[in-house]
């Protein structure tokens, strides 16, 4: 074959592959409101920076007629690009094909770039579009998914995994986001399910729809699956593009440097009236986290789950701070099953990758009742308070008002290792609260003398002081210099190192 024929057919095979399933297909999935694979790496990368890697794979299925329907790509597109300058490495889905379904080509491309990704040290970051296993090729593509999944382990902790569903992700695929560290969803076009509504349908007689049983809002509502869910395709690739640079490339890496014109010591003179005068009313803690990040720039992950605890990634002096917040406006503040799991992973992630957490506490305890108890908020809590003992990262903590019996203790108090633990003047700290505790010392006693009492124990415990006479706190601040004491602390921890006891690893309270 001349030189000019080899030239010819690369690009006539490189035309077969960037057409995927045909045009017809490809305007089905325009008309659901879905871009192609291709189109949301465009949307995901920078421009003109995707290399794609095995673009002439296909399958090697010779059942039921397919060794007949043979399309180069095999319904995955893979390789790695930069966001915003820095390297990550992609695969993407696309439903054209096959319907995106999963083969033993398919997953070997996944693999190949997870194996590139944790060599050099860089993000992946897949775009799940498929139907599931490609059911002609039977165990062969159960197989896939596994080699998947190991490599899903084998990379946690080392390289951030970022998994945005952007269609069907159904049985045995939904395993692979669920062990990555963060996952995006597209309200009304993106489903995860282990079984679908029919299956459900014949084995319990339950009636449900797809978005009801696996959709957006659903996994980032009540099930907590999910991180946050976006409203089109477009809106949630640009924001992965915000969300990565947050991120280092990997646990060997420091966190991105971002400049920025935010003084470090600015001062910010309405925290001190943010909270109210009476202690049973609430205010809004993402006003405290906005005004102390840099340009107020807040990225809350799980927003619409367990609204009681906030978390979410910011920047310090241009450097990522996780905040970890107690939120009063939602179940008072309590910690509870839900928030407990959903901070814990936040803080362990934070940890893995050395990224320094904030955290702001009023909290005046556990969520009481039955359904938490049989639950099992016992084990739930102390995966919270496992994940704060563990951290071995700078821990900044900030109490703001309430800061009552074991959740004191949970939310990166001094005893846990916290580096650096602030009061502010509203703080109480305390094993309950004032009414509470006197009731339980002077048991039957007078109205009056309850009242009295109340009064006194009020006057010892609801400040900061008793606690910051012990060690407990090492300092009352004033509120408006709150950022200027967070940014002068993490200068000093910059170098901070601390190591935990040699182990295998440990045994969290799963």
């Amino acid at each position: 074959m001349s030189k000019l024929a080899v030239i010819e057919k690369l690009e006539a095979m490189r035309e077969a592959a960037r057409l995927g399933g045909g045009q017809k297909r490809i305007d089905a999935q325009h008309a659901k409101g879905r871009l192609t694979a291709r189109e949301r790496l465009d949307v995901l990368l920078d421009e003109g920076s995707f290399e794609e890697l095995d673009m002439y794979v296909e399958h090697n299925c010779t059942d039921f007629g397919m060794d007949e329907t043979k399309i180069p790509g095999d319904g995955v597109v893979t390789g790695s690009g930069t966001i915003n300058g820095r390297l990550v490495f992609v695969f993407s889905q696309g439903f054209t094909v096959f319907g995106g379904s999963l083969s033993e080509r398919h997953a070997q491309k996944i693999c190949k770039i997870m194996d590139m990704a944790m060599k050099v040290g860089a993000p992946v970051i897949g775009l799940n579009d498929s139907g599931g296993a490609r059911i002609q090729e039977g165990v062969a593509s159960l197989g896939g998914y596994a080699e998947v999944f190991q490599r899903n382990v084998l990379a946690s902790g080392v390289i951030p995994q970022i998994s945005v569903i952007m269609g069907p992700c159904a049985g045995g695929a939904v395993y692979s986001p669920a062990m990555t560290d963060f996952i995006f969803m597209v309200k009304d076009s993106s489903y995860m399910f282990v079984t679908g509504p029919d299956v459900v349908k014949t084995v319990t007689n339950e009636i449900v729809t797809q978005e009801e049983l696996g959709g957006a809002v659903t996994h980032t509502t009540k099930s907590g699956v999910a991180d946050v869910a976006f409203d089109n395709d477009i809106e949630a690739l640009l924001s992965v593009r915000d969300f990565v640079d947050f991120l280092p490339a990997s646990n060997r890496e420091p966190t991105p440097e971002r400049p920025t014109a935010d003084d470090w010591d600015r001062i910010e003179d309405s925290l001190d009236t943010l909270v109210p005068a009476n202690a049973n009313q609430p205010y809004d803690m993402h006003e405290l986290i906005r005004k102390i990040a840099d340009e107020g720039d807040f990225f809350e992950v799980q927003p619409a789950h367990a609204g009681n605890i906030i978390v979410g990634f910011g920047r310090i002096e241009g450097r990522t701070v996780g905040f970890v917040a107690n939120q009063p406006m939602v179940l008072a503040g309590c910690l509870d099953i839900n928030s407990s799991k959903k901070a814990a992973r936040f803080v362990r992630f934070c940890d893995a990758f050395d990224i320094p957490i904030v955290t702001f506490v009023d909290v005046p305890g556990f969520l009481p009742g039955t359904a938490q108890e049989h639950n099992g908020i016992i084990k739930h809590g102390a995966k919270l308070l496992f994940a704060y003992a563990e951290a071995t990262v700078p821990k900044i903590t900030v109490i703001t008002r309430k800061a009552y019996g074991g959740a004191y203790d949970v939310m990166a108090s001094k005893h846990l290792r916290g580096d650096l633990n602030y009061a502010w003047p509203t703080a109480e700290i305390a094993v309950m609260g004032a009414k509470g505790a006197v009731e339980i010392i002077f048991r039957g006693k007078t109205a009056e003398e309850i009242a009295e009492r109340t009064a006194e124990y009020e006057a010892r415990f609801a400040n900061p002081f008793v606690a910051a006479s012990k060690g407990f706190i090492d300092e009352v601040i004033q509120p408006h210099s709150t950022r200027r004491r967070i940014a002068l602390g993490l200068r000093k921890l910059k170098n901070k190192a601390l190591e935990n006891p040699w182990k295998k690893h440990d045994n969290i309270p799963l």
